[in-house]
């Protein structure tokens, strides 16, 4: 009898064992401090390093930023764009845009043939897709407004890493693989990226260290003038592009305004025009509110369907009404004002699918973009940044400067290039995102940050084209409305819904098959793939003691770093 009270007994423990290994919360990186999450482990310890030296949130920035566009190469840039949206310790925020902009040549039908149809690949794919570069402005700017230590300290990391070399990992060497038939299409000369890529293997970038002392030593003019302008130019005219010397020198960032807004008792602060996050994550975060999430469950066909219909009207008036507001002018008061978010849900039922058909923009009172990077860091003063850049899709327009090291962008698909005919991403646009000389063109990048009683919350950005503002959406109601820690937020599987195409893509074997059957029989079209990834989130969660959370996205080779 007792043999068998003590078999049921470690039968009973080992059961209670693996439940509770089963159930243990998964948690990130805590440092006490100060933290960095990026989309590469060399990046963020290089911006890590910067902070413990005494330099502050915005000499990590700069550090970090020109070391991921040494160790990632596919996003991270100088020869792209982005935004940051920051706030200091005292309470104060902001945000810089140095997005590319269209080159002065260019015109409302530059991607159309006689016929008035899109070119195939044009604005996707070699020197015509390029618009004039902003990162090297915006880290520039960023360090002239903030910056404590000497720029060339912040440089040097990333000249020695790109000289010396780094580690590819197993996911690069598969994205370096991938991409190497376009590489070879738009370049006229065999590129260094050009080889059979295997994990473990050093890539070392020469040219793009020289590239790097230029910045270091002279700063913006080390790029926008000089050598790496005559670089750039030269090759994208030899390849038969439209980008000018004038288009470089005259390139300016440009800090803005945020857009700050009330979701319960949490304050978010996000990038505004010409990135079109900020409004959309007002928009559907001001669509959920009147219900009440916590009787909901978390990713179960009710939490889906009404996050669905939330992201499907936004994302319709994202495509009649968004663009550069420098250029056209936008309602953004109307489009975030709770009346009309109400009177927008109010054809909502439970019952049934909304289908896109239906939806089209919404009647306003008045008037008043898969390949990004995000990085978040707060540093041991209280002070954070919340960056995201691109070069749009994986190494953007595949043109590797010559004698200069680095890919440019192709944004310029990110501008209507015929209003209604909808881009690589499946976004749809209007004559307000129409191309014009200079202008920026609309991105979904979703810099954010939230504060919850005056005080700092959390840090968060994606990459991932359309699905950047449901990635950083998903991600804030986990914290919020389902108290998860940052890590265990990060893992948890994602839904994305853009108004058209009328499908919700999800994550694979994220979601219970009933879940699925369930939102079918409502009407939804579920739209699921093996290799569908949406967005890779780097964020901070400040925790009740004051510790720092990383959340460091395990679709990639994403790593926080902290002390």
């Amino acid at each position: 009898m007792k043999k068998l009270i003590l078999l049921f007994t470690v039968i009973f423990l080992l059961s209670n064992c693996k439940t509770a290994t089963k159930n243990k919360k998964v948690t990130g990186l805590i440092a006490e401090k100060a933290m960095v999450v990026s989309a590469r482990k060399e990046a963020s310890k290089i911006g890590s390093d910067i902070l413990q030296k005494g330099g502050n949130a915005y000499d990590a920035m700069v550090a970090t930023h020109f070391a991921l566009a040494v160790v990632y190469p596919v996003a991270g840039n100088i020869g792209g764009g982005g935004f940051m949206v920051y706030r200091n310790n005292d309470g104060t925020k902001g945000s810089l845009d140095f997005r590319e902009k269209a080159p002065i040549t260019a015109h409302r039908d530059m991607y159309l043939d006689s016929l008035g149809n899109v070119i195939k690949n044009k604005s996707t794919l070699g020197a015509h897709a390029v618009g004039i570069p902003g990162s090297v402005a915006g880290a520039v700017e960023v360090y002239n407004k903030f910056g404590s230590l000497p720029f060339n300290e912040l440089v040097q990391p990333s000249i020695d890493l790109a000289r010396n070399g780094f580690i590819v990992t197993k996911k690069q060497a598969n994205s370096l693989n991938n991409a190497t038939k376009r590489f070879e299409k738009v370049n006229n000369f065999k590129t260094l990226f050009q080889k059979e890529w295997k994990e473990g293997d050093v890539l070392k970038q020469e040219e793009l260290a020289q590239t790097l002392e230029r910045i270091r030593d002279f700063g913006k003019n080390g790029f926008y003038k000089g050598k790496t302008a005559d670089l750039l130019v030269n090759y994208v005219t030899e390849l038969g592009g439209i980008i000018s010397h004038k288009d470089l020198e005259k390139y300016k960032a440009i800090w803005r305004k945020p857009i700050t807004f009330n979701y319960k008792d949490y304050t978010i602060t996000s990038m505004t025009l010409p990135a079109s996050g900020g409004i959309c994550l007002a928009q559907i975060l001001k669509s959920v509110e009147p219900f009440n999430l916590s009787e909901i469950n978390h990713n179960s066909t009710k939490y889906i369907q009404l996050l669905t219909e939330a992201e499907r009207r936004s994302y319709a008036d994202r495509a009649n009404f968004l663009g550069d507001i420098d250029f056209v002018k936008v309602p953004m008061d109307s489009l975030t004002n709770k009346n009309y978010i109400n009177k927008r849900m109010s054809s909502f039922s439970w019952k049934k699918a909304t289908p896109s058909s239906e939806v089209s923009h919404g009647k306003i009172l008045g008037y008043e973009s898969n390949e990004t990077t995000h990085y978040s860091i707060v540093d041991q003063f209280g002070n954070a940044v919340s960056v995201t850049t691109t070069l749009n899709t994986g190494y953007g327009s595949k043109v590797l400067v010559k004698g200069a090291g680095f890919f440019l962008n192709n944004e310029m698909d990110d501008f209507s290039s015929k209003p209604g005919v909808p881009n690589v991403y499946g976004l749809l646009g209007s004559e307000a995102n129409s191309i014009a000389p200079e202008k920026r063109m609309l991105s979904s990048m979703t810099p954010t940050i939230v504060e919850q009683n005056g005080k700092l919350k959390m840090v968060v950005g994606t990459p991932g084209g359309s699905t950047i503002i449901t990635s950083v959406l998903q991600n804030i109601l986990n914290v919020t409305e389902y108290n998860m820690g940052m890590q265990e937020s990060v893992n948890q599987p994602r839904f994305h819904h853009q108004w058209l195409p009328d499908i919700i893509r999800m994550e694979p074997n994220g979601f219970t098959k009933e879940t699925k059957t369930n939102l079918e029989s409502l009407g939804y079209k579920i739209y699921e793939k093996n290799s569908l990834i949406i967005g890779k989130v780097d964020a901070i969660l400040v925790l009740p003691n004051g510790q720092l959370e990383g959340g460091a996205d395990p679709r990639g080779d994403d790593t926080a770093v902290g002390f």
